[in-house]
C-alpha cells in the first residue's frame, strides 16, 4: 500500500441541541475568555445569541467579532487576529459558514504573533503555535470544521489559502439544530459542494489520495445522496439534516487529506470575479468538467456513482455508469432549485477567457484533476456551463 498522511480534528462531537454545551467545552478546553467569530447573517438568525447564553451561563467573557463577509478579505483575518491579541483571548471560537470558520482559524494562529497571514500563505507554511481554537459550522457544505485550510481574498478577485494541519480545530462542534433555519438555496448550494468535495476526494490524482478519504468520500455520498432534496424542500427535517451535516464533515475529512481538482480550480475565478457563492460556483462547472474527466478517467465515477445514486448500480459498462452520474448530478442541482448557467449569473460570454486564464493559475488544484486541464480545455469548459 502507497504511504499517505491523513489528519483531521482533534475531537468531533455531533448532536442536536449541542451547541447549549459550548460553554462548558469552553471553560473545560480553552478557558474564560474567547474572541467569537461570525458574521452578520448568523447574528439574525438568534443562534449567536443561544450560543452566549451557553457561554455567559457558564462564566466565559466573550468578545465578540460579527463581521466576517463571504470571501474574506486579508483586512479582516488580521483585524480578527488584532482583536483576539487585544482581549488577551484564551481561545477562538468560530461559529457560522465556511468564511466564519476559515477567518476563525487563521485569528487564533496569526493572534500569538509568531507569523504574518503572508508568510503562512501556501502548504506547510503555517508553523504554529495557535490558540486553542473550537469551529461550529451552521450549513452543510464547506466542511472546513475538519479542513487543514483557509481561503483568503487577496486583492479584487485572487484567492490564496493557508494549507496546513495547525490550523485544524481541537473541538468540531457539529449540531444538526443549528442547520434547520437555512433557506432552500443556500442548502441546495453547500449540498452540492459537499458532494462535490466527495466526488473529487474520490477521484483526486494526488499521491495522498488513501482508502480512509476514499471510504469517508463513499458514506458522505451515501448521506447527501439520500438526504439533499429532502432537506432542501422539507428544511425542518432533523434526520435530514442530521444526515447532510455528518455527510458534509465526512466530504471535508475526505478532501482535507485527498485534495480537491478542477471543479474548485474553475469554481474560484467565478466566485472571486461576480462574487457567486463558492458551492453555486461548483455546481455551475460541476456536469460540464465531469464530463471532461470521464472521457479519459470514467473509473472512479463509476465507482462512487452507485452510493450517491443507488439505481445506477444497475448499469454495468464502467463508462456508461460514469456518463450517467454525470447526467443525475446535473439533474439533481436543477430539481433543487440551482440556476444551472453562468448567464444566468450576468456572467459576459466575452468575460470567459479571463475566467480560463484565471483558472489556470489554481495549480494547487489543477494538478490533483484525474485528466490533464489546459487553459484552451478550461475555456471549453466555461462555454459549455454558459
Amino acid at each position: 500500500m502507497t504511504p499517505f498522511n491523513f489528519n483531521t480534528s482533534s475531537s468531533i462531537r455531533f448532536g442536536a441541541g449541542l451547541l447549549a454545551q459550548l460553554g462548558d467545552m469552553v471553560v473545560n478546553e480553552i478557558g474564560t475568555r474567547v474572541l467569537l467569530v461570525t458574521d452578520p447573517g448568523m447574528m439574525a438568525t438568534g443562534i449567536v445569541d443561544k450560543a452566549l447564553v451557553s457561554l455567559n451561563d457558564a462564566g466565559v467573557e466573550v468578545t465578540l467579532y460579527q463581521d466576517v463577509k463571504a470571501d474574506p478579505p486579508e483586512s479582516i483575518v488580521n483585524l480578527c487576529a488584532q482583536i483576539a491579541t487585544d482581549c488577551k483571548a484564551q481561545g477562538v471560537i468560530g461559529l457560522g459558514g465556511g468564511s466564519s470558520l476559515d477567518v476563525a482559524k487563521l485569528a487564533a494562529l496569526l493572534a500569538t504573533g509568531n507569523e504574518s497571514l503572508k508568510d503562512a500563505y501556501g502548504v506547510g507554511n503555517a508553523k504554529g503555535p495557535r490558540l486553542p481554537l473550537i469551529l461550529v459550522p451552521t450549513t452543510s457544505g464547506t466542511g472546513s470544521e475538519v479542513t487543514p485550510i483557509s481561503i483568503v481574498t487577496t486583492g479584487e478577485s485572487e484567492k490564496m489559502g493557508v494549507v496546513s494541519p495547525v490550523i485544524l480545530p481541537d473541538i468540531a462542534l457539529l449540531d444538526p439544530e443549528l442547520t434547520l433555519g437555512l433557506p432552500p438555496h443556500i442548502t441546495a448550494a453547500t449540498g452540492i459542494d459537499a458532494m462535490v468535495h466527495a466526488i473529487e476526494a474520490y477521484a483526486s490524482a494526488s499521491a495522498n489520495n488513501n482508502p480512509i478519504s476514499r471510504n469517508l468520500a463513499t458514506e458522505a455520498l451515501r448521506l447527501m445522496g439520500a438526504s439533499l432534496e429532502t432537506a432542501v424542500h422539507s428544511g425542518h427535517d432533523l434526520k435530514a439534516r442530521s444526515d447532510m451535516l455528518l455527510g458534509s464533515m465526512m466530504a471535508g475529512q475526505a478532501f482535507a487529506n485527498s485534495p480537491v481538482a478542477a471543479v474548485h480550480a474553475l469554481a474560484y475565478p467565478i466566485g472571486g470575479h461576480f462574487h457567486v457563492p463558492h458551492g453555486l460556483s461548483n455546481a455551475l462547472v460541476l456536469p460540464y468538467v465531469l464530463r471532461f474527466n470521464t472521457e479519459v478517467a470514467p473509473k472512479p465515477y463509476a465507482e462512487i456513482a452507485p452510493f450517491a445514486f443507488p439505481e445506477l448500480a444497475k448499469i454495468t459498462d464502467e463508462r456508461e455508469r460514469a456518463n450517467a452520474f454525470c447526467e443525475v448530478m446535473a439533474a439533481l442541482s436543477k430539481r433543487c432549485g440551482l440556476q444551472q448557467t453562468l448567464r444566468e449569473m450576468d456572467i459576459p460570454q466575452d468575460f470567459l477567457p479571463k475566467l480560463a486564464s484565471d483558472a489556470m493559475n489554481q495549480t494547487r488544484l489543477l494538478v490533483n484533476n484525474p485528466r490533464e486541464l489546459t487553459e484552451a480545455d478550461a475555456l471549453n469548459i466555461y462555454k459549455a456551463a454558459w
